[in-house]
């Protein structure tokens, strides 16, 4: 790679991603915010996945819990409706976690060996997984750290709902994590719609966007608490104040179920 190794690379990648935040976003992640990195591991269709959760259960989880880094998530989705993939969700403490964690990770000797079959993928026709699509976020200052639902903590069924709302403009885009910021979250929490994370996207595909996680132990009681959010005063209130007009052009849900072994 022209001299750089790929651990000097990935730094200078990321570098350069953090370059591009605005002053207020660079003062906010110091402030401690979590830089956190979205992943979907694609899939063909009908492809079985057990050797990419063996490689994330046993090699991948462990070696950056590690390096600091707790509370992993692990997700799939069982009504996909853009192909099946897996999901996992990685909270940085900051943008040199990201660069040395993502450039490392799979020259670890211990990773190596409790990832072989993985890595070593069977054949080019017999992948583990099609492609991997990442996203960079950086958490909202009203929800500034990853929370673990207690639901997760404890050990019981859940499910999750991971919402991603698109904007026509970056400045619409701002004015919508403003909006979050201002009272959502906190209605959200309030109504036991147990946040996990808020994501301002800062790197990957389909920018302007904003991506946000929400827990329930079932369908039935997420229903009822989410129709509880929109019928509440503050939420009405917010919804029909001009400033916030137009700042969602297009919002994709998906629900999502944690692997046994996920974090989250």
């Amino acid at each position: 790679m022209n001299g750089l190794s790929r651990r000097d690379f990935m730094k200078a990648t990321v570098a350069a991603s953090a370059a591009a935040l605005t002053g207020a976003q660079a003062r906010a992640a110091e402030a401690g915010r979590d830089y956190l990195e979205l992943r979907a591991y694609r899939l063909k269709p009908g492809a079985p996945h057990a050797l990419l959760d063996s490689y994330l259960e046993k090699a991948f989880i462990p070696a950056v819990n590690s390096r600091g880094i707790g509370s992993v998530g692990v997700f799939t989705e069982p009504q996909a409706k853009d192909g099946a993939a897996v999901w996992v969700l990685i909270p940085h403490p900051s943008l040199e976690s990201v660069a040395s964690v993502t450039a490392s990770i799979n020259s670890d000797p211990a990773v190596r060996a409790a990832g072989a079959l993985y890595l070593g993928s069977p054949t080019p026709a017999d992948p583990a997984f099609e492609r991997i699509d990442s996203w960079l976020l950086l958490s909202f200052s009203g929800l500034p750290r990853l929370a673990v639902p207690a639901l997760a903590a404890a050990g019981k069924p859940r499910i999750f709902e991971m919402r991603t709302y698109e904007s026509y403009s970056e400045l619409k885009a701002l004015k919508k994590v403003e909006m979050f910021n201002a009272g959502e979250i906190a209605l959200m929490q309030q109504l036991s719609l147990s946040p996990v994370f808020y994501g301002q996207a800062l790197v990957g595909r389909d920018l302007p966007h904003l991506t946000y996680m929400l827990c329930s132990p079932d369908m039935e009681t997420h229903k009822r608490n989410w129709a509880a959010f929109g019928a509440h005063p503050v939420w009405v209130r917010m919804k029909g104040d001009p400033q916030y007009a137009d700042t969602v052009s297009k919002i994709t849900s998906r629900f999502v179920v944690p692997a046994p072994f996920s974090q989250i």
